[in-house]
């Protein structure tokens, strides 16, 4: 058999893709490593449970408040207005995605891909299947590379697909404490602190009866087991059973390029798009999922292996200005416990609250206030010249 496009990797990205393609009556096989759980907060906008229909038994707990915590450990609780944001957890979100897709008509292959080989004017998947360890081949005309940040496919087909830069993130799955403490299962509490991350975040996500506590960082050395330790402690969470630990490479920017020009085109985290600053990645690889699929319809349709190319191209449309706002953000407010106390001290200002929420709930730039774009930028200008104090008192 001839598949019209297999899919390498099952998160997701690939889920969404293979989902999108075999609802339009194209054949296709996804090939995805069994037992893999990705290290996540699990957070989705409401917009991700609408755009991709999401059932409400999948969520695991719903968000009514985002609190930011500065490295001296003042707080700002933002509400989060009109909404809530939903949390999964990915060992049964991602397989949920993979069930839903098999039903939709796609060959669901469990193993590790190998390469792709092509000859004879055929293209094929390489692949060790995890039942027999036997190498099989899945022959294809197009192939979508979405498995993960060190993507096999991207290394090895698209120019820059090696040198994507990331963050190494770890959590632990905890039981979520049941008698009287600070913990609050409504609550996502984000620690900005370099003794917990010198340059990115820890958290403290509810998962409905579990919880994920852990930390991210760009740079060599850190220990981050014992960051998430510190973390747990900090929080009054170290008697919580711990239920599972989990570390992975998180991207922080969108790759120039997409796809090979000939058979490949990349999504999700092997294509980079997760947001900069919050490293919010599940809604990010399912859009990225869906125009993978697109352009792979688009040139199956046409012929043309330049239609590949749409997939960036409509995915940067989207949300190119969001990334790089965000990109912006964390180059500056990341850099020094200095720099984070005057972002937590930014997040007082109720202006700031209600786009930022707007922008994370609907996915887009909020242009209906200019008045308040106009006094955020000030009020930004003033801490980053340190024309007001870090501290707000």
């Amino acid at each position: 058999m001839i598949y019209d496009v297999v899919i390498v990797g099952g998160g997701p990205a690939g889920a969404t893709a293979a989902e999108d393609l075999a609802r339009k009556g194209h054949t296709v096989a996804m090939l995805d490593r069994a037992g893999r759980i990705k290290p996540c907060g699990g957070a989705i906008p409401p917009r991700a449970v609408a755009d991709f229909d999401i059932p409400e038994d999948q969520l695991v707990a719903r968000i009514s408040t985002a609190r930011m915590i500065s490295p001296t450990a003042r707080s700002v609780d933002i509400p989060i207005e009109n909404g809530y944001v939903g949390m999964v957890d990915r060992e049964h979100f991602d397989e949920f995605l993979r069930v839903r897709a098999k039903k939709a008509g796609v060959h669901r292959y469990t193993g590790t891909f190998l390469r792709i080989d092509r000859e004879d004017g055929s293209t094929k998947v390489v692949y060790r299947d995890k039942v027999s360890r036997n190498t099989l081949e899945l022959e294809t005309k197009l192939i979508i590379g979405a498995d993960g940040a060190r993507s096999d496919v991207a290394r090895a087909e698209v120019p820059g697909g090696d040198t994507i830069p990331y963050v190494i993130a770890y959590h632990e799955i905890i039981e979520a404490p049941t008698g009287p403490s600070a913990y609050d299962p409504t609550r996502c509490d984000v620690i900005y602190d370099g003794a917990i991350s010198p340059d990115f975040y820890g958290w403290v996500f509810p998962h409905g009866k579990s919880a994920s506590v852990g930390m991210g960082t760009g740079i060599d050395g850190i220990d981050l087991k014992e960051a998430t330790r510190s973390l747990r402690e900090n929080a009054g969470l170290s008697g919580c059973e711990t239920i599972r630990k989990e570390g992975a490479p998180i991207p922080l920017k969108p790759l120039d390029k997409w796809d090979n020009g000939r058979d490949v085109v990349l999504a999700g985290d092997a294509a980079g798009v997760v947001a900069p600053s919050s490293g919010e990645g599940i809604y990010y690889a399912m859009e990225g999922g869906r125009q993978a699929a697109n352009a792979a319809m688009a040139c199956l349709a046409s012929g043309r292996v330049k239609d590949l190319g749409l997939a960036r191209k409509a995915f940067l449309k989207q949300h190119g200005t969001v990334f790089r706002v965000l990109g912006a953000m964390q180059d500056a407010y990341y850099k020094s416990d200095e720099r984070r106390e005057r972002f937590v001290s930014l997040c007082h200002d109720i202006d700031v609250q209600r786009l930022t929420f707007e922008a994370y709930m609907n996915k887009k730039l909020v242009r209906a206030r200019p008045m308040a774009h106009l006094k955020i930028g000030l009020k930004n200008a003033a801490h980053l010249l340190r024309l007001i104090p870090a501290v707000r008192t």
